[in-house]
């Protein structure tokens, strides 16, 4: 059985070589303007989160939650914000670990999976910020449950997800330009491919992913003490999902209530 973890951590690694658009790091025009208040941060592939979703940053300690790559982190950081970036991938770390010695920028940063969060004390973030990176791991209700662990009560968990549905869909076809529905949901890389096709995953660095059921994303929040309280939609950036799917990827507000348990 392979250790899908490790296989992602190495995909990363080769992802942020290959210049993927979550591991370019920003620019000193982006950390300038977030100095000044303008910060441009995204939680999903094109639309920017609003900024009523991150409020006044001055001082809050944020947690950056498999967001490695010299972006999120950085500009958090240059808007006020005392953060901590926390990524498997060590090649990710490193983007961070250069802007912010650049820009001369307070940044802490850990290597470290992103199912266990185990070495943050109780109520240790105001803000955990979280890109797209739940399909990475096979049990989304525990990172939840772990995040509202360490976040301060009324605090808030921004996260994002792939639309479950864009799983069903032969990748070959889509780059072809067709929807092939081929795999049943919710979708695992190590359940749903053939043992050779998986191999085929490995030898390309390709990161194994998961496919968790509306009621895990959106129920799993509500069911471990969040409040669900913002969420939009966006594109994927390929034309033929985009022209079927509309929400094909969300991103969620979600506030730590008060009483956590019902």
């Amino acid at each position: 059985m392979i250790d899908y973890a490790d296989a992602n951590r190495k995909a990363w690694d080769h992802e942020s070589e290959q210049g993927n658009i979550w591991t370019d790091g920003c620019t000193p025009k982006e950390i300038e303007a977030a100095r000044k208040g303008d910060v441009h941060c995204i939680l999903t592939p094109f639309k920017e989160v609003p900024p009523s979703w991150l409020g006044d940053l001055r001082e809050k300690k944020i947690l950056c939650l498999a967001s490695g790559g010299g972006q999120q982190g950085v500009l958090l950081s240059a808007a006020g914000a005392q953060v901590t970036v926390f990524d498997i991938s060590e090649k990710q770390i490193a983007q961070d670990k250069k802007i912010a010695e650049l820009e001369n920028l307070p940044l802490k940063t850990i290597q470290g999976d992103m199912r266990d969060l185990s070495r943050f004390p109780d109520e240790a973030f105001d803000l955990i910020y979280n890109p797209t990176s739940t399909c990475f791991i096979d049990d989304v209700i525990s990172v939840y449950a772990q995040c509202n662990r360490i976040l301060k009560t009324g605090g808030y968990l921004l996260t994002s997800a792939i639309n479950p549905i864009l799983y069903m869909f032969e990748e070959q076809a889509e780059k072809k330009g067709k929807l092939k529905i081929k795999y049943t949901i919710p979708y695992s890389d190590p359940k749903s491919l053939s043992r050779k096709q998986l191999e085929k995953h490995l030898q390309k660095y390709d990161t194994i992913e998961f496919s968790h059921t509306l009621e895990s994303l959106l129920g799993g929040l509500c069911e471990n003490g969040f409040s669900i309280t913002g969420m939009y939609s966006d594109s994927s950036g390929c034309e033929i999902l985009d022209s079927f799917v509309h929400d094909c990827f969300l991103a969620i507000k979600a506030k730590k209530n008060t009483q956590t348990t019902f």
